[in-house]
Parts: structure tokens; sequence; C-alpha cells
């Protein structure tokens, strides 16, 4: 079995931000030359997220404003008295910090609407992220 591992950095404008990143570990995986297996796509960063959805501009903006709904900046978090990111962090709790996705014949099994996306929430940030490819 073999292993690679590199990083992916990731640069960005807003402080609520999404960016595809399905090229750039495409790029990642092909280089690794591994054909079957899996990636994890990992951030160590706990005001962001890594998920999976259609890329369709009105999606995105929707799934902004859903966060925005659902965990408002400036609701009165106890956290808020540190640094004033609660709300980067609970949205970063409930988005998760990493996926894995299958490799066959040296391709992502990403269903066919299927991006990567990065998810900035406590931006602008420069980003380091892992992506680790393990198979043969």
């Amino acid at each position: 079995m073999e292993k690679t591992r590199e990083i992916l950095k990731i640069s960005t404008q807003k402080r609520v931000e999404i960016q595809d990143i399905t090229t750039e570990v495409a790029d990642i995986l092909s280089r690794s030359g591994i054909k079957e297996g899996l990636l994890n796509v990992y951030s160590p960063h706990s005001t962001s997220g890594v998920v999976i959805n259609e890329n369709e501009s009105g999606l995105i903006e929707d799934f902004k404003l859903a966060l925005e709904k659902v965990i408002p900046q400036g609701a009165g978090y106890q956290h808020d008295r540190i640094d004033n990111n609660a709300d980067s962090h609970i949205r970063g709790f409930l988005l998760g910090g990493s996926q894995t996705i299958p490799v066959e014949n040296s391709k992502m099994m990403l269903g066919t609407w299927q991006s990567i996306f990065f998810v900035e929430l406590d931006g602008p940030r420069h980003r380091n992220l892992q992506v680790t490819i393990l198979g043969d």
C-alpha cells in the first residue's frame, strides 16, 4: 500500500467564503499515481469546514444564508468574550473538517453533481489543507 500527502494552500478574501477545490484535489490524486484507494481532505483549522455538494451558484448562496440564519454572528455566545468568532467555531462543529472519497481507476468516486468545497468561516485567512491518499 502506498501513501502520499500534499498540502493544498488556500487564501480567502471574505469572512465566509466557499471555494470549489475539486480540480486541485484531482491534480494531487493524478500526481500520486494511486489508482485504487481512499483520498482524504482535512482542514486542521477549527473555523473552517470541508464539504461535498453540488456547485451551483444559487445553492452556494443559499448555504451561506442558512449558516447565518441557523448560527448568527454576535448572538451572545460565551466564546465571543475571547475573540469574537464563536459563530465560526460552532459552524465548523456542524460542517466537519474532513471528507474521505473512494478512488477507483485513478478517479475520485464523486457523484455526477458533486464537488469538494473548502468552507472558510472566519476569514480572510491563509489556510493549509492536508490531502492524504492511501492505496495501490
